[in-house]
């Protein structure tokens, strides 16, 4: 397993150095040009923050965005996506749960980043792609890493109210690009199409793809996944033969008939992610790309990205539901009941992960930490160290892994992991509000916010995008007199439900 990421980037830039890797619909980057851009920012870093240093990036969804984590990397630190369109309070949040020493920013993100009160140093990355590379501080600085530094932390919703940072090391990104690379078959031959955000966990197999293999990635403009006519002219104009999406994308381009028009004639390695993948929709794209490779991947940023994958062989009907799978290489997953013991085949436990790629826990919070990262129950003579996610799963007598729904009331919404409190916590914190449930309705991805107080739908509804992620905000604001309630005074949330509408 290839462990080195700087040192593969740099002998693959030498296969490959004309080679594009990551383009959008203005640039282009090729292997060449990204290392030396990583070079030279990482160089300017190595004289303004120590190695193992957390580093804020506030960059676009565009070609230079991944040339900037990389030159993070070879600075020896870890860095932090943020994106720039995200509310105020949250990325205050951020920068106050990450305090770090330096912000970077794109010329287009920088006034943005100047207006957070950030107290720290705010620096240009256009500017620093342009100072002189300095071989000798890049080199001490990789003599003083080691492959289970922090790579980066990805921040997502937390329970809490403040958003949790998840922090992974270098060891467990290669660990999981290196298995999914294998299942999905990705090569130097293959043109990636991201769709992801680069702040979002999904975006790593776009960015670190490529480092591994040779392979190319079209940043997708984020246009396109809402017109999927467009999406499919895009994947035949740039070529694309792989793909790893969230759910909603394949579900909606067949709710609006895609597949009427042109279809992607060289797209053969599909993944999907996030949530989970309706048969009558997984339907309709085998019948349309009948040669192409179908994989379900399922698992949290907890454990790099994804801990299970299945692909599917077999042509699927409408009511059938897919397995989550089988644990990628060096990934242990096994199922847990309420005391600790393995659950016999057959039955329901909670789905617990081992291995390399767990991640190394959530930064600055050591309780929130202690409770999801546990010693595991079943190492005998040695400490062994699992993730607890919170999923219900079953396993089948042939060891795939079938996904029995969410422990609380975590879910994934439109591929992000959404905390239904958080929500609830910004409407009571916005004022007018005495009391509210959100809900989430499965079926039509939609999050509905019930409340009771005297502030009006759509000044409700006007706080909230203030606050939380666009993702996060309820569709549906159903204003009532009261909630319901049951005999031990907690909400009647069967009551609400049928209100869905």
């Amino acid at each position: 397993m290839i462990t080195d990421i700087i040192g593969q980037l740099e002998a693959t830039a030498a296969a490959y150095p004309d080679k594009p890797m990551y383009s959008d619909s203005e640039r282009s980057l090729t292997f060449g040009q990204v290392v030396d851009k990583a070079r030279r920012l990482g160089s300017a870093l190595t004289s303004l923050v120590e190695v193992r240093s957390p580093v804020a990036v506030m960059c676009g969804r565009n070609v230079f965005t991944p040339a900037v984590f990389l030159g993070v990397v070879y600075a020896g630190c870890f860095y932090a996506p943020m994106d720039a369109a995200q509310p105020e309070a949250r990325l205050k949040s951020i920068l106050g749960l990450l305090k770090p020493a330096i912000l970077l920013a794109d010329s287009d993100s920088i006034e943005r980043a100047r207006s957070l009160g950030y107290e720290g140093r705010i620096l240009c990355t256009d500017e620093l792609f342009e100072g002189d590379p300095d071989v000798a501080a890049l080199e001490k600085v990789r003599e003083n890493t080691c492959i289970d530094d922090p790579l980066y932390v990805i921040f997502t919703s937390g329970s809490t109210g403040t958003p949790k940072g998840v922090i992974t090391s270098r060891l467990s990104l290669c660990c999981y690009i290196n298995a999914y690379r294998s299942v999905m078959g990705i090569d130097e031959t293959d043109i990636l199409g991201n769709q992801s955000p680069l702040d979002y966990i999904a975006a790593i197999r776009d960015i670190y793809l490529p480092v591994f293999t040779g392979a190319s990635t079209f940043i997708i403009p984020k246009q396109c996944f809402v017109m999927p006519a467009e999406l499919f002219k895009t994947l035949n104009e740039r070529k694309i033969t792989a793909v790893g999406w969230s759910v909603s994308v394949f579900t909606i381009a067949v709710k609006v008939g895609a597949f009427g028009g042109e279809v992607p004639k060289y797209l053969k390695k599909i993944c999907f992610s996030g949530s989970e993948m309706p048969c009558s929709v997984l339907k309709v794209w085998q019948e349309n790309l009948p040669d192409a490779k179908f994989v379900n991947q399922y698992g949290p940023t907890e454990c790099t990205a994804s801990c299970t994958y299945y692909e599917v062989t077999e042509r699927v009907s409408d009511g059938d539901v897919l397995p989550i799978g089988r644990p990628y290489s060096n990934y242990r997953v096994f199922l847990l009941d309420e005391e600790g013991r393995e659950v016999p085949q057959g039955e329901i436990g909670e789905i617990c992960v081992g291995g390399v790629a767990v991640a190394l826990g959530y930064y600055n919070a050591p309780e929130l930490t202690a409770k999801s990262f546990v010693s595991d129950p079943l190492s005998v003579g040695y400490f062994g160290r699992i993730y607890k996610t919170g999923d219900y799963g079953m396993m089948r007598e042939d060891g795939v892994l079938l996904f029995k729904g969410r422990k609380d009331r975590q879910i994934k919404h439109l591929g992000h992991r959404v905390e239904l409190s958080e929500i609830e916590r910004a409407a009571l914190a916005a004022g007018g509000v005495d009391d509210c449930c959100a809900m989430y309705q499965k079926e039509k991805e939609l999050i509905y916010l019930f409340y009771a107080g005297n502030t009006d739908v759509k000044t409700l509804a006007t706080e909230l995008r203030r606050v939380l992620p666009g993702f996060m905000v309820p569709r549906k604001l159903v204003q009532l007199d009261e909630l319901p309630r049951l005999s031990n005074g907690k909400t009647d949330m069967q009551e609400l439900k049928r209100s869905f509408r």
